[in-house]
């Protein structure tokens, strides 16, 4: 299957849980649309029955029998912090920075991949690996950090009936402080990418 197809391919997912692929005609498993994912090949999973798009479980669903089978690449700590995003507030934000920062270890990763193919002789030093992938989560717990839903603090008064002007004063400021932060990082993603073209 070409990279460059102008449509995605269609799944079909069946009520006995089988998986059809319709451009091969052929039943497929999880495993098989991971090794899609893998050679960039888009496709579509719809329930046959209903024909909703169920492609986000399905991805859903295929990074956790990875997690299942022991390929651990999921920090307790990042799955702990996203949980607590759902619901909240700044829910709506995290997608685009979570895509934001895969474009930018993707390029990362393009570059990782030029060195180790340029220098089987010896020159690749794979500090340079270390310090890439260590800015990278770095830059990723940062985010997580500012988006973990702000909790009460000892240092803060309790709530009084009249605290309601002071609360909305302190939320509107995390708020500014919020976005400064997200401008500094949407700055460091956008540099990271530059800098990985460049390379």
């Amino acid at each position: 299957m070409s990279k460059t197809q102008d449509e995605p391919v269609k799944i079909k997912k069946y009520a006995n849980r089988r998986l059809y692929n319709t451009a091969s005609s052929s039943y497929v498993t999880l495993d098989d649309l991971a090794a899609l994912v893998k050679d960039g090949v888009e496709f579509v999973v719809t329930d046959a029955k209903s024909g909703e798009d169920i492609t986000r479980s399905v991805l859903t669903q295929i990074i956790f029998e990875a997690e299942n089978r022991g390929q651990n690449m999921l920090p307790l700590s990042f799955l702990r912090q996203l949980i607590g995003l759902y619901g909240d507030s700044l829910q709506n934000i995290v997608p685009n920075y979570l895509e934001h920062s895969m474009r930018a270890f993707a390029e990362n990763e393009k570059q990782m991949r030029r060195q180790v193919a340029d220098a089987m002789g010896g020159m690749f030093q794979f500090p340079d690996v270390e310090r890439i992938g260590q800015r990278n989560m770095e830059m990723f717990q940062r985010a997580l950090q500012i988006w973990t839903p702000f909790a009460p603090t000892d240092a803060q008064p309790s709530a009084a009936p009249d605290s309601e002007q002071v609360k909305d004063q302190q939320d509107a400021e995390t708020l500014r402080d919020l976005k400064q932060q997200m401008d500094k990082l949407q700055a460091q993603i956008e540099t990271l990418t530059n800098r990985a073209a460049k390379d």
